[in-house]
């Protein structure tokens, strides 16, 4: 019962995770208007609104308008439910799977998709993740030390490292919603945990990044600019899914 309890909250935050992707780049309210449709602008209906069916009942569409819905809405929702479950599952039933893993969970995917579609990071979701982070330090080991020595080191060591990039190349390599969500990665993961985080998601962007390059048969792949949140957002999910793990022992400070 539980795990099905999981799911379930999981659908209902990730279709609120739906509305922080599409309100927020907008700068929309996300409390005080009702769900609508963004192409007729009519309220959606209560039974429209339920995770996952309504989509499928809807065949993907309006029920005023007929026009398509994203399919990303079903893909949040879906991934909402597994998260949680999974978490459920990885950090067993307690407050701090309530207080601070579902809240990061929820963050994770509002970042990974507003920045996969509009290459922005809000700060908004930067600043309440790190006072989540920070709020509930005291329920992981090291306590709030452990998570605000983990969020100076991600926000200051690549600010250093992106200011010395420009400094050097005269463009931006890392942006600034980056650096601030480095340091929200801290307040939950710790040092070493942002550690791993930066060095997974450099090895699979730098891989994705070469592979679209030669699909766009860019000359010069070292300019192919691709969003970094996402990368991010796998790094630290492989920290918090798999850090006991030996294959990311192997990359962890002795």
């Amino acid at each position: 019962m539980l795990e099905i309890f999981s799911i379930g909250l999981g659908l209902i935050f990730g279709s609120f995770a739906n509305v922080l992707v599409f309100r927020l780049p907008q700068k929309e309210s996300v409390v005080f208007r009702p769900s609508y449709c963004p192409e007729c602008q009519k309220s959606i209906l209560w039974k429209d609104k339920i995770p996952l069916l309504s989509y499928l009942f809807l065949g993907g569409r309006c029920r005023f308008c007929k026009k398509k819905i994203a399919l990303r809405y079903f893909l949040i929702e879906m991934l909402g439910g597994l998260f949680f479950w999974l978490a459920f599952l990885h950090t067993g039933w307690s407050p701090l799977l309530w207080f601070r893993i579902w809240p990061m969970l929820v963050l994770f995917l509002a970042i990974a998709f507003i920045d996969f579609e509009h290459r922005i990071i809000p700060d908004e979701l930067n600043l309440i993740g790190w006072i989540i982070g920070m709020g509930t330090s005291w329920m992981v080991s090291g306590g709030w030390v452990s998570c605000l020595l983990g969020s100076v080191f991600g926000f200051g060591m690549f600010y250093l490292l992106a200011w010395a990039y420009f400094a050097l190349r005269n463009q931006s390599g890392l942006g600034g919603g980056d650096i601030k969500f480095l340091g929200m990665l801290g307040a939950f993961l710790g040092s070493q945990g942002v550690l791993v985080t930066v060095v997974l998601s450099s090895l699979l962007g730098s891989a994705v990044g070469i592979v679209f390059a030669c699909i766009q048969k860019e000359q010069h792949w070292t300019k192919t600019s691709l969003p970094f949140g996402p990368f991010l957002i796998f790094g630290a999910l492989s920290y918090y899914f798999f850090g006991d793990s030996v294959w990311l022992k192997w990359m962890m400070p002795i």
